[in-house]
């Protein structure tokens, strides 16, 4: 994750603290000149220019099209007006690429949040003192838990109010799970009565569960085309597990588009408001379902083209598939002038032979 983010300038820092029984690391970003942050604000060519995968680029555009909405709605003016001064500053940038490529590179299919502890007092940002929470973290933060602690200080920043919303499936108390790795991320200041570190714990259910999910559908016909990719991006970034398009035959033998989302229950009013917002469509129905999903694990392999990732889908243990990730296949044929199908025969091959 630090070598694809030293594309935008970052070096990683070793913090200590005790209270955690590690050394925990973060990312820093310093100007070699003066060692101050540098002023690199938001471009999607810095995205477009990253190691993202084609998935993870188009979910960070999507984040920071996210930042831009509300800080849009805030200030009363338009998407393209907005200035991302802070929340589209170095340090976010970093924050939200790292957390889309930790996240897929991971291969976390689930994620749940504790309630968030926003701090209080208040926070000088260019628009003057401002209270704990920002605009933007209340604004970002609706229909999550929170709660004020005893610092005085901000707790949760608007990228971490985006990055914790789009991501947890769920807000509550640890679940039930088969501990695999345990991560600290440190901050700078101390905290007399608290440490200040954020904690991530990956584990694997000991068996596959049934999840209760909710399906939105809607038919379109009357839609500019171009429009359902930005719709997309939008549903993804806002929560919905699964977005796909049906081609169908509607009323006055028209044809048309079903629109499927799939997502978590909760979420199920804010997609249809997205949904309601970027389309032409009048009216959406929607039932609940359940869904099983296996197990998912990413190993990497190596041929003789270089390293290619191979994602594995188990139950019970067992591996049921097993299939090279694409974006690496795709890579090492560009590079090495090789069909793409050479390579991912040579990742399976690898693999089958360790």
């Amino acid at each position: 994750c630090a070598r694809h983010l030293a594309d935008f300038g970052a070096d990683v820092i070793k913090v200590e603290r005790p209270e955690t029984g590690d050394s925990s690391r973060t990312l820093g970003w310093r100007d070699p000149a003066d060692g101050m942050t540098t002023q690199t604000y938001y471009d999607s060519n810095l995205i477009d220019g990253s190691g993202l995968s084609s998935t993870g680029k188009a979910r960070a555009k999507a984040l920071f099209g996210r930042l831009a909405e509300v800080e849009a709605a805030i200030h009363g003016t338009s998407v393209d007006a907005v200035h991302l001064h802070e929340v589209g500053a170095l340090d976010s940038i970093i924050d939200i690429v790292g957390t889309v490529y930790a996240l897929e590179a991971l291969g976390i299919e689930r994620v749940i949040a504790s309630p968030l502890n926003v701090g209080s007092g208040s926070v000088r940002t260019a628009h003057g003192l401002l209270p704990v929470p920002a605009p933007a973290t209340v604004r970002l933060l609706e229909g999550a838990p929170i709660y004020a602690g005893t610092q005085r200080v901000e707790l949760v920043t608007p990228t971490g109010a985006l990055l914790v919303t789009a991501y947890a499936d769920s807000f509550g108390l640890l679940p039930d799970m088969r501990l695999r790795n345990v991560g600290y991320g440190a901050g700078s200041r101390d905290f007399h009565d608290t440490p200040n570190v954020l904690r991530v714990l990956i584990g694997e259910a000991d068996a596959p569960q049934a999840r209760a999910v909710v399906v939105i559908e809607a038919e379109i016909d009357d839609m500019n085309p171009q429009i359902f990719g930005v719709l997309m991006d939008r549903l993804l970034a806002d929560g919905a597990l699964d977005v796909f398009y049906t081609s169908i035959q509607m009323k006055k033998n028209r044809p048309g588009t079903l629109v499927s989302i799939v997502a978590p229950p909760q979420a199920r009013e804010q997609l249809t408001a997205i949904v309601f917002r970027e389309t032409t469509t009048i009216g959406v129905r929607f039932r609940e379902m359940a869904r099983e999903c296996l197990e998912r694990e990413t190993v990497t392999v190596q041929t003789p083209f270089g390293s290619v990732g191979i994602k594995l889908a188990r139950r019970h243990g067992e591996v049921m598939n097993a299939a090279p990730e694409f974006d690496d296949c795709a890579r090492l044929a560009t590079a090495s002038g090789r069909p793409v199908k050479e390579i991912q025969a040579a990742a399976t091959k690898a693999f089958l032979d360790r």
